[in-house]
């Protein structure tokens, strides 16, 4: 349709002050037009040049004026031609005239199109805007931008300014930029301008929105704060993921000489019943889905699960009001969504800025439940936040989260740091070693840009796979190049920093020194492989070894007799399910009570003990003593009445007593409790 197709002129400055940026700008420019290429292949792009030594512009031959401007490509669709353009712009040698060039690419795009073209006509302008502009010959600087930009508007054009500040811009005349920032500013009120200033090659990357989305509402109705009061609202997606384009199958069965072949693959499938005899191909109508209950299969029909989803009604109602503290940002679940009042709705947009207002006054925020289709077979509950403009010409909105239902959140157990010994919390000068690290990795120090701002930090991944799709486009046997420059500033920390700040990693590495512990124990597999094949074949059979630690890790189901505590340790270890831990030690203590129970004269204690000190030690960790002094409180019971007196022995030699308070948080048993265990233990003994 020509309302999505876009024309675009790209004004780029290309004089001197530029030349240290222009690498970065050949690159995001080619970038824009390779994005076109695939999501927009119809849109077509011009390409101005200002700064330039040569002049050549249809405005210098009709009117005179307009030097140094020089007009690269004029308005095409895109091709390949033009990404070659782009990708070796010339080095200026004069200061450009910013202004000219917004009159040259409006001139272009009024030329071209006129009155035929209704769709998107856009200018991007790429400048440090540093160098004064020439002087008007009829009124001042300002009235002659407010005159262009009154033509803009006019003629239905949007314009991007983009300018590139930072380091470049250290030595330039203040008085200067601030003048042409107040000239740009003109535009960004009188026009649909976009303005931006950035200060490194990775906010520029990110600044030029190289693919463009035409905003598409999720839901159009009412926000029901109650039966009798409602708001007429436009949700739109604030945030959502790009992903990789979907590749498409290619087939090269197509004859060379057939121009319009598509090569495109079509997969049909068939379903067959296998017989003893033959093999009958089964028609949809004949075919069922079943779903697994336990050993057997449940077929339900279509009709079945139709009847069964659960179909809510459209629309959007408030559930309640609460404070802003008890919504915990771990919490937000997929997309951000932006709900605004109904586009030209005055009581709508004077309701939602009324209460945006007043939730922002008392810091409170709303939860909804939202069905945005109807026929929509799941309910969101979420939670609505107020978001204040800053700009008089923008209304006061709200932000939308998904908030998570019981079934979306995982619980998973991990021990508070205070039941860990001190030996294991870091001293003085290590916590000062962490501090100056994190100081000196801070994104937003003072008095600097903050770095990496996620509107301006473009996602390497995806810049990567098209910077090689154009590569392989134009040589198809071309080798996958290294990764770009300022795309590793993105992956890694800034290796300027890192140099500038050696002493503050030596001092991290010197009081976090890491040494091979000489007591860690072996994994079961390897155990296994050394009880099999003795300890010299995994000596022997380095390969061997590697390979089967680079396999993914078994799942261990049940506590076995051969390694009790190697399997318990697995299965401690499962953090896939929060029940994992529970049935490890239940399974620990059923293997416990069953070696003792049916130990002759004592000869499975020495396992029972080892047994005991892992169950005792992942309970400390897990901060559950519960199920392990219930365990050894049954153990004495057990000893009294037999009179078994060797057992207790050992596991008093170990110090295997009850975990007490100190360790864990929700032991009932004090420290003086735990010590005196065995002393009462021996005082109960009945063959005393």
């Amino acid at each position: 349709m020509a309302r999505n197709k876009e024309k675009l002129v790209l004004l780029l400055d290309v004089g001197p002050s530029m030349h240290g940026v222009l690498p970065e700008i050949e690159k995001i420019c080619s970038m824009l037009v390779e994005k076109k290429l695939i999501f927009s292949k119809y849109d077509e792009v011009g390409v101005v040049a200002f700064g330039t030594e040569e002049t050549n512009n249809d405005l210098t031959t009709e009117v005179g004026g307009y030097e140094n401007i020089t007009v690269l490509q004029d308005i095409k669709v895109v091709d390949g031609d033009l990404i070659d353009t782009l990708q070796n712009l010339p080095r200026g040698t004069l200061d450009g005239d910013f202004l000219d060039a917004i009159v040259v690419g409006m001139d272009m795009l009024i030329k071209k199109y006129k009155d035929i073209f209704k769709g998107k006509k856009r200018l991007c302008l790429i400048t440090n805007a540093i160098h004064p502009i020439k002087d008007s010959l009829e009124g001042s600087k300002e009235d002659q931008v407010t005159t262009i930009a009154e033509q803009m508007t006019a003629q239905g054009m949007k314009m991007e300014s983009i300018v590139v500040r930072g380091r470049l811009s250290q030595d330039a005349d203040k008085r200067i930029m601030d003048e042409n920032d107040n000239l740009l500013s003109i535009f960004s009120k009188k026009t649909r301008t976009r303005n931006v200033y950035v200060g490194s090659p990775t906010s520029l990357l990110g600044a030029l929105k190289t693919r463009r989305l035409t905003p598409v509402t999720i839901f159009r109705g009412h926000l029901e704060l109650s039966p009798q009061m409602k708001i007429k609202v436009w949700v739109y997606k604030k945030t959502q993921e790009e992903k990789f384009p979907t590749l498409k199958k290619y087939s090269e069965k197509a004859p060379v000489t057939d121009k319009f072949a598509t090569h495109q693959v079509k997969v049909d499938y068939e379903y067959k019943s296998v017989g003893e005899s033959s093999t009958t191909v089964i028609p949809p109508e004949q075919r069922i889905k079943g779903y697994r209950y336990g050993p057997q299969v449940v077929p339900i029909s279509t009709a079945e699960w139709d009847a069964v989803k659960y179909k809510p009604e459209k629309g959007v109602k408030l559930l309640a009001f609460t404070d802003a503290s008890k919504i915990k940002r771990h919490c937000f679940m997929k997309d951000v969504c932006l709900f605004i009042a109904e586009p030209g709705n005055t009581r709508a947009t004077v309701a939602v800025s009324a209460i945006a207002r007043a939730m922002k006054e008392t810091n409170t925020v709303a939860i909804l439940r939202c069905v945005w289709r109807q026929g929509q077979q799941n309910v969101v509950v979420g939670v609505l936040t107020p978001n204040i403009s800053q700009n008089d010409k923008i209304p006061n909105s709200f932000y939308f989260n998904v908030l998570p239902f019981a079934e979306d959140v995982r619980e998973y157990q991990f021990p508070s740091f205070n039941s860990f010994p001190a030996s294991w919390k870091p001293n003085e000068q290590q916590q000062k070693a962490a501090d100056e690290l994190v100081q000196m990795l801070d994104l937003a120090p003072s008095g600097k840009e903050e770095t990496l701002l996620p509107e301006f930090t473009p996602n390497p991944v995806l810049e990567r796979f098209y910077r090689h799709l154009e590569l392989r486009a134009k040589q198809p046997d071309a080798a996958v190049p290294p990764l770009d420059e300022t795309l590793k500033k993105i992956t890694g920390p800034d290796p300027e920093l890192v140099s500038e700040n050696k002493s503050v990693f030596d001092a991290l590495h010197r009081h976090f020194e890491l040494k091979p512990n000489p007591k860690l124990k072996k994994s079961s597999r390897q155990f296994y492989r050394e009880k099999q094949f003795g300890s010299n074949a995994l000596e022997s059979d380095g390969q061997a070894v590697k390979s089967i630690e680079n396999q993914l890790p078994v799942k261990m189901e049940k506590i076995g007799d051969l390694t009790p505590v190697q399997d318990f340790e697995a299965m401690m270890s499962q953090r896939d399910n929060p029940e994992w831990v529970g049935k490890a030690v239940k399974e620990m203590r059923d293997k416990i009570l069953a070696l003792v129970i049916h130990s002759n004269e004592g000869e499975n204690y020495h396992k029972v003990v080892e047994c005991i000190a892992a169950l005792r030690k992942g309970c400390i960790i897990e901060q559950e003593p519960g199920p392990y002094n219930d365990l050894m409180r049954q153990l004495r019971q057990y000893c009294q009445g037999k009179g078994i007196e060797s057992l207790p022995q050992l596991l008093a030699s170990r110090d295997l007593t009850l975990i007490s308070k100190s360790e864990a948080e929700d032991s009932d048993v004090t420290y003086e409790e735990a010590r005196s265990f065995f002393v009462k233990m021996e005082q109960k003994n009945p063959m005393d």
